[in-house]
């Protein structure tokens, strides 16, 4: 059989399908850590047969884990029904997941959804908006530092790091980055020549940090008095991953309702598919036809996986259950000694390692080895122990785990991580 029409997984060991991926994919992800087969629940197999609790999820994507039948249900009789009809067409699930978002966004009259396939894409629609907002006396958008918005060239353009930007410069211009958190800062950079704000209510990829009390409307404050849009990047955050539908919206009561909100990852339980939601007349009137569009966004197949999500999401009482194990994660993952910080928002957790710790009592972690960087090493180390987990920074552990993780398997980690920090840094 010719490698063309050989299946991967069909008897080659994982070392064998890796030597073929270096061989055949771009190197823009560095080297796979496993190739993985099959999943089922909160749990994946790799091609040599090993076992591994997926405290990752797809970096927040599998809402509902893998192989969920309901997914794979509604994804495969809509597509044994009607799988992709481009957008000069339309079909009810992606109407009826409009409608859905909408009412869980509590967004007001005249409010309306865009679909894409991705975060990043969402985002780029949302720049786009902005521009048609500030037209060419509004040239200015603020982003916050160490905010993460995508790789897309309009996305990269409003992202903080700059090792992420500056290959590609030059970007799209006029962005510019205020201390996050810091209202008196965004207050001072929010003027009639600003088009939008950009804020991801936590930011997961900068090590799952949120705001103080109270930023959220404050911004929402600054932002309508100075005539700028205010955008809520819940790309990681939103969709129940906070045990909340969406972060900025902690209770129905709590929500601080934004010009435009972007969403994606978990919206389709691992099918790709993201949104922009407008909210209002006026910013929902900002794009006309042939100013934007996609080819695949929003298709039936898409969107029924992403209503399956939803439904179950509700029809599980997930968000309560997402709000016990993180309650429960935090708590034992503060008693451990090596633990410097835990930021649990839902079931995304940020775990911050004591550099103290890290390195021979005493003594400064050493540059380059593994104590100056404990957290990929203990993301190896999880790896090799049965876990998969992430590293946002160099002291810095991420869980975004399915929102269908139980206590006992979070719990199951947590037993493990003392000898996980053990063997990375000894």
């Amino acid at each position: 059989m010719s490698r063309q029409n050989t299946a991967a997984g069909t008897g080659d060991s994982g070392d064998e399908l890796l030597a073929r991926y270096s061989d055949s994919l771009l190197g823009v992800f560095g080297t796979p850590q496993r190739v993985l087969v099959r999943g089922s629940g909160a749990t994946v197999w790799d091609a040599d047969g090993r076992e591994y609790l997926d405290l990752l999820g797809g970096i927040a994507v599998n809402a509902l884990g893998h192989a969920h039948p309901l997914i794979t249900s509604a994804v495969s009789s809509q597509l044994s029904t009607l799988g992709h009809i481009s957008n000069f067409f339309t079909s009810p699930p992606q109407i009826a997941l409009a409608e859905k978002l909408l009412t869980l966004a509590q967004a007001p009259s005249g409010s309306k959804v865009f679909f894409t396939n991705s975060g990043t894409e969402a985002n780029e629609a949302a720049f786009k908006l902005a521009r048609r907002h500030g037209g060419t006396s509004r040239s200015r958008i603020i982003a916050l530092e160490n905010g993460f918005h995508g790789r897309t060239m309009g996305a990269l353009a409003m992202t903080h790091k700059p090792s992420y930007r500056e290959p590609f410069e030059p970007l799209p211009q006029g962005v510019e980055w205020v201390p996050a958190g810091d209202a008196a800062a965004l207050r001072a950079a929010v003027d009639e020549t600003v088009a939008a704000v950009i804020i991801e209510p936590i930011q997961g990829e900068a090590g799952v940090h949120g705001h103080p009390d109270g930023y959220l409307e404050q911004a929402r404050e600054i932002t309508r008095a100075a005539g700028a849009l205010l955008i809520f990047d819940e790309v990681q955050s939103g969709i129940g991953r906070t045990g909340a539908w969406f972060a900025s919206a902690p209770a129905e009561t709590d929500a601080v309702i934004p010009d435009a909100m972007t969403l994606a990852k978990g919206l389709g339980g691992g099918f790709p598919i993201g949104a922009m939601l407008t909210f209002g007349e006026h910013a929902s009137s900002l794009l006309s036809p042939g100013q934007h569009g996609t080819t695949f966004g929003g298709n039936p197949a898409a969107t029924a996986a992403a209503l399956a999500t939803l439904d179950a999401i509700e029809a599980g009482d997930l968000l309560s259950q997402v709000r016990r194990v993180s309650a429960h994660a935090q708590q034992e993952l503060e008693e451990l000694d090596f633990v410097a910080e835990v930021r649990a928002h839902g079931l995304l957790i940020g775990i911050d390692i004591a550099p103290s710790l890290s390195g021979a009592p005493g003594e400064a972690p050493s540059a380059g080895g593994p104590s100056a960087a404990p957290a990929p090493a203990m993301v190896a180390a999880a790896l090799e122990a049965g876990f998969i987990i992430n590293a946002t920074g160099p002291h810095t552990l991420r869980l975004a785990p399915p929102l269908i993780t139980t206590i006992e398997q979070i719990q199951r980690f947590i037993d493990a991580l003392p000898e996980i920090h053990r063997r990375s840094t000894s």
